[in-house]
């Protein structure tokens, strides 16, 4: 072998050694910001978002303690427990000859479109769309019925303070509320006479509340059916 084919065999395993195999080391070498970064695709890959919500994930940091190990082949992953709970865990698995596995604590946050203040509303204030709106909130902050459409309480008064940002539904509103001076619609088939009167109780469209008519004192029990005004049928 000539003097010059062996510098020329030496470069060739020295270039081996300086570039393919660092190369080789980092794909099998993981840190903790791919693991992260793998568990949080996995939970976007497999959770979908809730019917009109959205969703986010929040995978936790792994502790700066804990040493992740090479990896020979793809990590896999997989959630235990039943992933409709706000806080799981991801369990990521490398299956390789010398397998390991780690626990990784996520929060998933569902958020809906609801109906709430855009600012501060006071007792008797009448909603409208410049104090009103559709955000989004997450599913453990909503508490009972769940507006989604604005056009359900335009009109309606603040039967209470309402504070900016707080949800809005028919429990703290009313189309109609006690002590209003409103409009009675008595109709059948063949005529309509109207006359006023004053609402005894409070309420919402088609719910049904006492009302005195002002002009017989007799109280009736009739239907709301706009704002401050009520229908009987007879």
């Amino acid at each position: 072998m000539t003097k010059n084919m062996h510098t020329y065999k030496v470069l060739l395993f020295i270039v081996y050694l300086i570039v393919l195999l660092p190369l080789a080391s980092s794909a099998t070498t993981l840190d903790r910001a791919e693991v992260e970064s793998f568990a949080k695709a996995y939970l976007e890959a497999n959770i979908p978002a809730p019917i009109n919500g959205k969703i986010a994930f929040n995978v936790v940091n792994i502790d700066s303690r804990v040493i992740i190990k090479p990896c020979q082949v793809p990590l896999t992953a997989n959630i235990p427990e039943n992933t409709l709970r706000r806080n799981v865990n991801i369990k990521i698995t490398c299956e390789d000859s010398m397998p390991w596995q780690l626990y990784l604590p996520a929060k998933i946050e569902r958020t809906f479109a609801v109906v709430v203040a855009t600012n501060n509303i006071d007792k008797g204030v009448v909603l409208t769309e410049k104090n009103i709106g559709i955000a989004y909130v997450a599913n453990n902050k909503i508490r009972g019925e769940k507006l989604t459409d604005t056009k359900a309480v335009l009109g309606s008064k603040a039967e209470k303070r309402i504070n900016k940002g707080s949800m809005i539904n028919r429990r703290n509103v009313c189309l109609v509320c006690k002590g209003d001076t409103i409009t009675i619609i008595a109709k059948s088939e063949n005529f309509m006479i109207k006359t006023k009167g004053k609402a005894l109780s409070s309420g919402n469209i088609h719910q049904q509340i006492r009302v005195k008519n002002s002009r017989s004192g007799r109280v009736i029990n009739p239907k709301i059916s706009a704002v401050n005004q009520v229908t009987i049928t007879l």
